[in-house]
């Protein structure tokens, strides 16, 4: 594989360049906040619904769950099913209200009727840690990629090859904003949902396009259920725990949710939904056959003694199927897919600063120039790529996976019970906000810490290395891998007890919100330069 590393650079590079060119070309019309941070609301439902997709569909998905159905079977299509369904909740409950109540972040909807600073100061927390721990998972994901594709295998190669991503991610955000990020993800989008069919059409056809001859000459093992989560009663609930986060976790992610606020209307919040799940739930299709293409052509042994890992099924079936060159084209789309969504994560967490804690908080809403915001903005994203590097090149060689479940965890305790309170119930308020948001997290991040992922699973034979993050420790006593079992319900109910041991209650704002998240008077228009 390592002889291809100037072939699967220079493809890279191909990339690279001409997403530059597409960021520097879109940045022409970047003056202000709504510009920069909102893309001048002015992408179409079906430009967004691409975008999203490209956004979502993170190297987790691409590289993860190929490699899960690979040497789990039907238990790694789990993921894919959770991952999918999510998008219904987001469809039926979320993208529409957002669209109409928020102006670009998801604290403007929590502040719309309650105290703006406290709600303000939560809601950017939970996006910080959300979008912290998915970055520092598709960072170091990039250094296990390299790892793979070219052959780096010291940990100072991997930290340059971090860096690079870094600085690149940064380069987007600062020259392009979310108008850039965007087109970046559509062309990201594009190119990952053209090569997993490439790759698909070309598994099928070696089966004589019958995807029963496909599954005929896999191992029976991975046909049928309850090889990751049926072993014990334990794995059981790990799994409903898991199919939890992640089905609740989608409609809280920031970085989706900020999506919404790049059309112009309502109506196209809701168009951008539907293009998103038919894109997402294709790819995830494709991903079956990938998967069990993969444990077909390669074998589940080869895949899981790789030095990626599960991560390294895709890569190692497109070398099967077409030598260096398909190989190097998947490597560039994978790295394509790293690159839109650190870029999108990143412009998500800056933009929270600066409209929810700079202009909002320390402001007051009271902002001497109109382009402070957008330069606030873009110093926080300098930042935040830097501390991302950093992150990068700690975690990297960690288990990644629980880092992207912890995000999910995360947005679905903090964010989605205070979302959903505040569109459908009447009585919420800001005591309910502030439990919700700050137990929800406090809670998700403390049982993570006591869960067997940091620390006490058993030593694996083969590896001689424990599946937890610590090695040679045990401090364990939470049993399950994911908490969202626990702290999703948690999260409801504390912002429930808030709620009510609260006095506070603004009839007014609610009624207007009301109107205003059914009907879009009043919601934010699109910026016509």
């Amino acid at each position: 594989m390592n002889g291809n590393a100037a072939l699967n650079i220079g493809i890279f590079a191909v990339f690279v360049a001409a997403t530059l060119v597409v960021v520097i070309r879109a940045s022409r019309n970047t003056k202000t906040a709504a510009d920069y941070l909102a893309a001048g609301r002015a992408f179409t439902g079906p430009q967004n619904g691409i975008a999203i997709a490209g956004d979502y569909l993170s190297a987790a998905s691409f590289l993860g769950i190929a490699g899960a159905i690979a040497v789990n079977g039907y238990d790694g299509f789990l993921y894919s099913i959770g991952f999918l369904v999510a998008w219904l909740i987001a469809l039926l409950l979320v993208a529409e209200l957002l669209r109409n109540t928020g102006k670009f972040t998801m604290g403007d909807v929590l502040a719309f009727r309650m105290q703006q600073r406290p709600v303000r100061a939560a809601a950017a927390t939970s996006t910080m840690a959300v979008s912290f721990f998915y970055l520092l998972a598709q960072m170091a994901g990039a250094g296990g990629l390299v790892a793979l594709l070219l052959g780096i295998t010291g940990k100072g190669g991997q930290a340059i090859v971090i860096a690079v991503v870094g600085a690149l991610m940064i380069a987007y955000v600062l020259i392009g904003g979310m108008k850039g990020t965007t087109w970046v993800q559509i062309i990201k989008a594009v190119l990952l949902i053209a090569g997993a069919g490439v790759m698909t059409v070309w598994v099928l056809g070696k089966y004589g396009f019958n995807l029963s001859n496909l599954l005929g000459s896999v191992s029976d093992k991975l046909l049928g259920p309850g090889l990751q989560y049926g072993k014990t009663e334990t794995s059981k609930l790990d799994f409903i725990s898991l199919a939890l986060a992640l089905v609740l976790g989608t409609a809280g992610l920031p970085h989706i949710l900020m999506r919404f606020y790049t059309v112009p209307t309502a109506k196209e919040a809701r168009r951008s939904v539907v293009w998103a799940i038919w894109l997402i739930g294709i790819f995830y299709l494709l991903t079956l056959v990938l998967g069990y293409g993969a444990a077909a052509l390669v074998g589940s042994d080869k895949i899981t003694k790789a030095p990626g890992g599960v991560n390294s099924a895709a890569p190692l079936l497109a070398e099967a199927l077409g030598g260096p060159v398909l190989l190097g084209l998947i490597a560039a789309v994978a790295f394509a897919t790293i690159l839109a969504v650190v870029a999108g994560l990143t412009i998500t967490a800056s933009a929270s600063f600066a409209h929810d804690i700079y202009a909002n908080i320390i402001k007051k809403g009271q902002l001497e120039d109109k382009e402070a915001e957008v330069k606030v903005a873009r110093r926080t994203a300098v930042v935040i790529g830097l501390v991302a590097i950093l992150g990068g090149i700690l975690a990297n060689g960690q288990n990644i996976a629980f880092l992207v479940a912890l995000a999910f965890a995360v947005a679905a305790s903090a964010n989605l019970p205070t979302i959903l309170y505040s569109l459908f119930w009447k009585r919420f308020n800001t005591a309910g906000a502030l439990w919700s948001i700050y137990g929800g997290l406090a809670i998700t991040i403390i049982l993570i810490v006591f869960s067997p992922v940091v620390s006490g699973k058993p030593v694996n034979a083969t590896t001689g290395k424990s599946a937890s993050m610590l090695q040679g420790v045990d401090f364990h006593w939470f049993p399950l891998d994911n908490p969202g079992l626990v702290s999703i319900p948690l999260s409801f109910l504390l912002g429930f007890l808030g709620t009510v041991l609260s006095k506070e209650h603004n009839k007014e704002k609610y009624a207007e919100m009301e109107v205003r998240a059914l009907t879009g008077v009043g919601a934010e228009k699109a910026v016509s330069h």
